[in-house]
């Protein structure tokens, strides 16, 4: 006998209780900010993006680049953090800026958001299977390809999305945690060896605000990804009203720190006049090479499998997330309502199994595809992961600027008990900021893919994230025409607006 059911449309949170909704109260804030930091995968950035990002744009500040974009996000986690005590919805975007700027512009909003989140977790899994592949291959002599590794973590995360949220979250809990401390035991013998002394120069203004620094920030930014998403776990969170925010405010302060102070002393370990150049030798190998070259081969061998770990947790939170976006539009009708199947477990079955075949179609396309290419071993780190892991930064930051906008809106009805602060000025601070970050991601976008010059790859791909924004405007528009009892409900997690 079939568990699932589906979920009537009478609320934000129905069905919560009843065996009918998402899981309630089960997350405290120290699982909301281990979901946030999983997305945004410590290891992962340290060493894959961090070194990445020193190669390409040959800025030698990239360390201050995250104190930059930390101050950045943590302006708009203030009116975010707000309107979380208020809007409780796994669409989080979507219903944010429904509520904020209106419901057809949420409609757009949610299915950028769709494409931008599956864009992100799918892209992942041609660096996980690559990193899965070559270590196996590695110290076991074998020919495993790299589409093998990423069916086995494909599997592992498919099985995660129909449990319950919490057996998610403990696991990526203990994920987390050790690729905090392989990245700790890193800094602290880069800092041992410090070839240059201890040098402030990472840290300087006048390195990163250089020309290359657009690209910098740009790619700085992705290391972000995911910090937004606590709100996503509104309905499941035990205190919605306090945990959100302080899970969003916990998770930016410490990826910013902890990602600054890597990435520094990364730039101590190596000699800032070494760094540019040793990161365009090893690109993401730059972390164990100088672990196994510094006499630490055992550590590095361990880091190297919690490098792998580490986007395995970074799939499953970002999985997660869709399944919940999924969830949401379903039971608003704004999909069809079969989308928002739940099963006995309170996982959004539906919307996890959609993301489930999403991934595995594009594994897929991409294998295939990749077959006898000239790019070798790196063809799915060069392609799959570069391509759509950067086309779903551009689509989140667009919507980052859309939010801090949204927040000004929808105080505007609700501002008993805040500040100019949180209603205008910290939102508009983060508008302004957020939005030149983006306008940087376009200028630079053939850098973020690896492109030399404009080639139809740099215009093709944020096209592939806007389209759907626009066709989910006129879908918007359309449901306030045809269907005005689904429209009301639009943001409101299916019950029409009662506050006007």
């Amino acid at each position: 006998m079939s568990q699932e059911k589906t979920l009537p449309s009478t609320g934000t949170n129905a069905g919560h209780g009843t065996g009918k909704g998402l899981s309630k109260r089960t997350l405290g804030v120290p699982a909301l900010v281990f979901m946030i930091i999983a997305a945004s995968a410590p290891l992962t950035v340290v060493a894959g993006g961090i070194p990445s990002n020193f190669a390409v744009t040959g800025n030698v500040g990239i360390p201050l680049s995250f104190i930059v974009l930390g101050v950045c996000l943590a302006l708009f986690a203030v009116g975010y953090a707000a309107m979380s005590a208020h809007i409780r919805n796994a669409g989080a975007f979507y219903a944010y800026i429904a509520q904020g700027l209106g419901r057809a512009t949420g409609v757009g909003a949610a299915w950028v958001a769709l494409i931008s989140y599956n864009a992100m977790q799918i892209g992942i899994y041609g660096l996980f299977g690559f990193a899965a592949a070559s270590f196996v291959n590695a110290k076991l002599g074998l020919n495993v390809p790299w589409w093998a590794a990423a069916l086995v973590g494909f599997v592992i995360v498919g099985w995660l999305g129909i449990n319950k949220v919490d057996l998610s979250a403990k696991i990526i809990g203990i994920l987390v945690g050790l690729e905090f401390v392989a990245v700790i035991v890193f800094d602290v013998i880069a800092f041992a060896v410090s070839p240059e002394g201890v040098s402030g120069a990472g840290l300087a203004p006048s390195n990163l605000f250089t020309a290359g620094v657009g690209a910098a920030l740009a790619f700085s930014m992705a290391a972000f990804m995911g910090f937004e998403s606590a709100a996503i776990y509104s309905e499941e969170a035990k205190d919605p009203a306090r945990s959100i925010a302080r899970a969003t405010f916990i998770a930016v302060a410490i990826i910013s720190l902890f990602y600054a102070f890597s990435a520094w002393a990364m730039t101590i370990g190596t000699g800032p006049s070494q760094i540019i150049g040793e990161s365009q030798k090893y690109g993401p190998d730059l972390l164990f090479a100088f672990l196994s070259g510094h006499g630490a081969v055992f550590v590095s061998d361990i880091a190297q499998v919690l490098f792998i770990t580490s986007l395995l947790a970074a799939l499953i939170a970002f999985h997660n997330a869709v399944a919940r976006y999924v969830f949401s539009l379903g039971r608003e009708s704004v999909l069809p309502r079969s989308f928002a199947r739940v099963n006995a477990r309170h996982a959004p079955v539906a919307g996890s199994l959609t993301q489930s075949l999403l991934a595995l179609v594009m594994l897929a396309v991409f294998a295939i595809a990749g077959t006898g290419s000239e790019l070798g071993e790196l063809y799915p780190v060069l392609t799959f992961f570069t391509w759509l892991t950067n086309t779903a930064a551009f689509g989140l930051v667009l919507l980052l600027v859309l939010i801090s906008v949204a927040v000004i809106g929808y105080f505007r009805k609700h501002a008993a008990g805040y500040s100019l602060w949180t209603r205008v000025i910290a939102p508009a601070l983060s508008a302004l900021t957020l939005g030149t970050v983006f306008v940087l991601i376009v200028v630079n976008f053939n850098v973020l893919i690896g492109s030399d010059g404009s080639s139809a790859l740099s215009w093709i791909l944020p096209v592939l994230v806007v389209v759907p924004g626009i066709a989910g405007l006129l879908w918007g528009l359309r449901l306030k025409k045809d269907r005005p009892d689904i429209y009301r409900g639009i943001g409101f997690g299916g019950a029409p607006d009662t506050s006007t």
